[in-house]
């Protein structure tokens, strides 16, 4: 057995109606609390007036910051860290999907340190310390982890580059996960996130940085979105399916927290800083085939576990087969899901492909794929994926 190291300081609390232990919760670091969410939608105020209502029932002062958008920007953080900086925010609750728990987590770093988030990116020598404020991570997607993991994922429209923080300061102190929060989530967001999900427990497991912990934890996720993201798709308020897929994307938040996500990731993190308008799981899904049918041969058992899972059929076929076979399979639960879109579809110039393909190389998930690749193989991906 390989040697591996894991880590994994949050506190999970999960289950059904785990959102009324809030106010608990957030005692524990503070009495002012900065809440992060989206804008104001109909369909999220009554959870909206249960959190609050379960702060201020333990004595919390409450500032809402809800001006979170998709693909966070460095100018949406500022405003968020300015704001907690005059209400002196003892901690910080990220309320929503990705976007509003990754603009919690740079909000906790900027509101306490000299700069901009954008200036403690991962690969900066100045890192955010222990006066970073505690976060708390309330998720009401299932897709994107970070509830779990030490990343926050930023966008800076003036460079047109996506990046992250990535510290183990950024853990949250405490995940609530509560599948009721997971119901209102339309049919198109809950195939995008669970997809993204999906994607991080792959990945997780096909890297070379996956160890035996990760192993566990990643095929069990890919067993349950297969299982169950069609059913959520269609059913969205099946709160049985919404659980399942609550679980699922904590297990792939805990595996990319302890292993590494790769090329296609890096191709994704691209292309929503080159268009931001573009859905994080909507670019996975739009370039993932190419990419399956390029690498199968570098991780063919892998590959071939994860084909059987998705088509049970293929148990008795050769694992290079099998391995080979899971790129249909995955394009066959793309188009499944509502999710197959082309990168003209999602608006890509078709001459900014090149500028693509080397924006795509900036972050090192590359290095953890399977294959390494060249640039000029990326951009043969991307014209693939075109």
């Amino acid at each position: 057995m390989l040697s591996f190291n894991y880590l994994q300081p949050t506190e999970i609390l999960f289950g059904v109606g785990r959102l009324k232990e809030a106010g608990e919760v957030a005692a524990r670091f503070g009495r002012r609390c900065l809440l992060v969410t989206v804008p104001p939608f109909p369909e999220f105020e009554p959870a909206w007036r249960r959190l609050k209502s379960a702060l201020r029932k333990n004595k919390i002062e409450v500032e809402h910051f809800d001006q979170v958008v998709p693909n966070p920007t460095v100018e949406v953080v500022s405003s968020g860290a300015k704001m907690a900086r005059k209400f002196r925010a003892d901690l910080v609750i990220g309320f929503g999907g990705g976007s509003s728990i990754d603009t919690a987590k740079a909000i906790a770093v900027e509101a306490t340190h000299q700069g901009s988030c954008w200036d403690y990116l991962f690969f900066r020598k100045t890192q955010p310390t222990d006066r970073t404020l505690p976060i708390v991570a309330i998720p009401t997607t299932s897709g994107t982890g970070s509830h779990v993991t030490q990343v926050a994922v930023v966008t800076n429209p003036e460079e047109r580059n996506k990046s992250a923080l990535y510290n183990s300061r950024l853990f949250p102190r405490v995940a609530i996960v509560d599948p009721e929060l997971m119901l209102t989530l339309p049919p198109y967001q809950t195939a995008l996130t669970g997809f993204d999900a999906f994607c991080h427990a792959f990945e997780s497991y096909i890297t070379p940085k996956c160890s035996p912990y990760i192993e566990i934890l990643a095929l069990e996720c890919l067993r349950l979105v297969v299982q169950h993201l069609l059913t959520a798709v269609k059913k969205t308020d099946n709160l049985e399916v919404r659980e399942k897929l609550a679980w699922a994307d904590t297990l792939a938040g805990l595996s990319i927290a302890n292993s590494a996500v790769t090329l296609p990731h890096g191709i994704a993190m691209a292309l929503s800083g080159l268009y931001p308008s573009v859905a994080h799981g909507q670019a996975l899904a739009s370039v993932y085939p190419a990419i399956m049918r390029y690498t199968y041969k570098s991780a063919t058992e892998k590959f071939a576990r994860v084909a059987r899972i998705m088509n049970p059929s293929l148990q008795s076929r050769p694992d290079k087969e099998a391995a080979r076979l899971l790129a249909d399979e995955l394009e066959k639960f793309i188009k499944a899901l509502g999710i197959n879109k082309s990168l003209k579809e999602l608006g890509v110039i078709e001459s900014e492909l090149k500028l693509l393909a080397r924006a795509s190389l900036v972050l090192p998930d590359y290095k953890n794929h399977p294959y390494v690749v060249s640039l000029q193989e990326v951009e043969k991906l991307l014209h693939q994926s075109y």
